[in-house]
């Protein structure tokens, strides 16, 4: 299958490599607006700067392709999926599906409206760590799940777009975090509490710290702390997780996922405190591909077979209203009821 990616800068580093690693995908062309990362691209990657057109139409009346990758800022995921599905080519896009809730929309009809596939790159569901939180959790043995807590702390500096959005924390990288909950729990938010802020020492202009409190269909509380702009002991990319069973405790620290379980088991008689088991680390589960690795090759059997992937814009429209119902409860202070 032949695609066009639409920018090749920044992440687009990352799906140039995972085009390349690939042996059902390869490149028909590229889009890329500034003439400098074009340059440089085609010198780092080998690209035939004959084929890095600067705009998506230009593209498509020069090469044939079946499929889109968009990695662009969110501001132009509208723009760009809308041009490709009336063009009839299915759209693997980066998260966010797209940059305002109004955008997402628009682009989640024209997906209905054309019948053409639209996939969002979710792809912290992809990584052998959340495959084994959801195994765990699907498997029963820990019981019901009755509350969940979150905490991420971070602070890189990639400048760019992220440090001049109002809501970087929320928008770009707990909408990771925001779908995982989605993910683990099988379940959506129907309220939601939040707030959020920056620490006088923040380098973004929008709030880069924020907590959550979600109570999802299904019953589950979850509590989400988080910042992008933490000065020290860092959390992993992931984040920390603790989920609180029926049976016992999962939990994710470090990369680790481990669990102990509840016995039952009086420490005396007639005392209330019951021992535990030991902790045990959860072997994670094989994959022989993940995140994008593995949504590159989803979206070639989607396209391929016309199966649908898990992340569809459709489904996906879930993770972005959860996300600007965040922003609309931090902005107004409302409690937010779906």
């Amino acid at each position: 299958m032949k695609v066009i990616q639409v920018g090749i800068g920044g992440m687009g580093n990352r799906w140039i490599q995972a085009v390349h690693d690939s042996s059902e995908v390869e490149f028909a062309g590229f889009v890329e607006v500034s003439p400098q990362v074009a340059q440089q691209q085609a010198q780092s990657y080998g690209l035939d700067p004959a084929l890095i057109f600067t705009s998506l139409p230009e593209a498509l009346a020069a090469v044939s392709a079946q499929g889109i990758i968009n990695v662009t800022p969110p501001q132009f995921h509208r723009e760009v999926s809308v041009i490709a599905l009336e063009a009839g080519i299915p759209v693997l896009s980066e998260k966010p599906l797209a940059g305002t809730r109004e955008d997402a929309l628009a682009i989640v009809q024209k997906a209905n409206d054309t019948g053409i596939l639209h996939m969002v790159t979710q792809n912290y569901r992809y990584s052998p760590l959340a495959q084994t939180v959801k195994r765990v959790l699907d498997s029963g043995e820990l019981g019901v799940v009755a509350a969940v807590d979150v905490a991420f702390y971070k602070g890189p500096h990639f400048g760019g777009f992220r440090e001049e959005m109002p809501h970087p924390l929320i928008v770009d990288m707990s909408i990771h975090h925001f779908d995982m909950m989605r993910f683990f729990l099988g379940s959506n938010p129907k309220r939601i509490s939040a707030s959020s802020w920056n620490p006088s020492w923040s380098w973004y202009k929008g709030d880069a710290s924020a907590s959550v409190e979600a109570l999802f269909q299904n019953g589950v509380s979850v509590s989400y702390r988080g910042s992008w702009c933490s000065q020290a002991l860092e959390t992993p990319w992931n984040g920390h997780w603790r989920f609180e069973c029926e049976k016992g405790v999962l939990r994710v620290e470090n990369d680790i996922v481990s669990l102990q379980r509840w016995t039952g088991i009086e420490d005396r008689p007639g005392h209330r405190h019951v021992s535990n088991a030991p902790v045990e680390v959860v072997p994670f589960v094989e994959m022989p591909l993940i995140q994008q690795d593995y949504l590159l090759h989803e979206f070639y059997q989607a396209v391929s077979t016309g199966k649908a992937p898990q992340t569809t814009a459709q489904d996906n429209l879930h993770t972005v209203n959860f996300v600007f119902d965040i922003v609309h409860a931090c902005d107004t202070g409302e409690i937010v009821t779906l």
